[in-house]
């Protein structure tokens, strides 16, 4: 396992952690004990980071992490949540320091700590961004000692580049795949620049990039890859990285043609998110604890050639850019 500092922070997170979406709910059914055996599977590969949220689960993801940290013992690993997706109607205006810091107590109390980590605006609307007060709000909740650092997932880059003008960001969830490479035009760049914490979900595009999804296969009805397809519930992106499925699953064989023989395709993509120096992790999930384990061997595989990675772009640029470039 290999670890960077989590930006500005200089705390060292390993560049492969923990996405606790599916033990939460939405993925269809995961038991809690499948749960546990995920995450301690994936602690124990040397994962020091998980990301959860307060509503994943309704805070079952948060509860776990909880129950699983504390028979564990030991050092603590870095664990980000996020808040915010609580509100109803979920609107710019909601992000104000009463609900703010009402959702982080809520948080405090199912992660069992004193203090978070981190605390990540969780994908607010558009605007939110451009309204100091919000920014304001978690500085004042993080002088009270309840949050550690701040920062904020994203739907789309516009977001993520208005959000690193704030001082007090300290990190910028975003997706990114083969599928999604637009942060990498820029984003990335001024990431770097200001040493900002870059975390990257959907690293294998809800499971196309594991290899292992056909056109048969079936999804649960509680599982957002069956509901969320055309964005009922939440951002389309979220969902096969917003890709139409058929489009996908054809692009899917053909990064299969370059997968090395003796890894997964799922291990391959998650190299391909490394190889950018401006990642500092990403946050596959796991439904158990073998799929926990491969994610985390992805961090000691070798370099990617440029040659692979250029027919990772044009396979990117040809047949999956149309539908998704321009729109995060």
């Amino acid at each position: 396992m290999h670890y960077h500092n989590f930006g500005r922070t200089g705390r060292p997170v390993s560049n492969i952690g923990f996405g606790a979406w599916q033990i939460g709910g939405s993925w269809g059914s995961v038991s809690e004990e499948d749960g546990r055996a995920a995450l301690n599977a994936a602690l124990d590969s040397g994962i020091n980071f998980i990301d959860t949220a307060d509503v994943y689960g309704d805070g079952r993801s948060e509860k776990i992490i909880a129950d699983v940290l504390a028979k564990r013992g030991g050092e603590k690993p870095f664990v980000a949540t996020k808040a915010g997706r609580r509100l109803d109607p979920h609107v710019a205006s909601g992000y104000n320091l009463e609900n703010l810091e009402g959702f982080i107590d809520r948080s405090l109390k199912n992660l069992k700590v004193e203090r978070l980590d981190l605390l990540q605006l969780h994908c607010p609307p558009t605007e939110a961004f451009y309204d100091p007060d919000v920014f304001a709000a978690l500085d004042t909740i993080k002088a009270k000692g309840k949050i550690a650092e701040y920062g904020v997932s994203v739907e789309k880059v516009e977001e993520a580049l208005k959000a690193i003008e704030y001082p007090g960001v300290a990190s910028v969830q975003i997706i990114y795949n083969i599928f999604r490479q637009r942060p990498a035009s820029l984003f990335f760049e001024q990431a770097k620049k200001k040493d900002i914490a870059v975390i990257t979900r959907v690293p294998l595009a809800s499971g196309l990039l594991s290899g292992k999804i056909t056109r048969d296969t079936a999804f649960a009805e509680d599982d957002h890859r069956n509901f969320n397809r055309k964005g009922a519930a939440f951002d389309v992106g979220e969902t096969f990285a917003g890709v139409p499925f058929d489009i996908a699953l054809d692009a899917v064989e053909e990064v299969r043609r370059y997968v090395p023989g003796g890894e997964t395709m799922a291990a391959f993509a998650l190299r391909w998110i490394l190889m950018n120096e401006a990642v500092t992790v990403a946050i596959p999930g796991a439904r158990n604890a073998k799929q926990a384990k491969a994610n985390a061997s992805a961090s000691d595989l070798p370099a990617i050639s440029s040659d692979v990675m250029a027919a990772m772009q044009e396979i990117y640029q040809s047949r999956i850019a149309p539908h998704v470039h321009q729109r995060w």
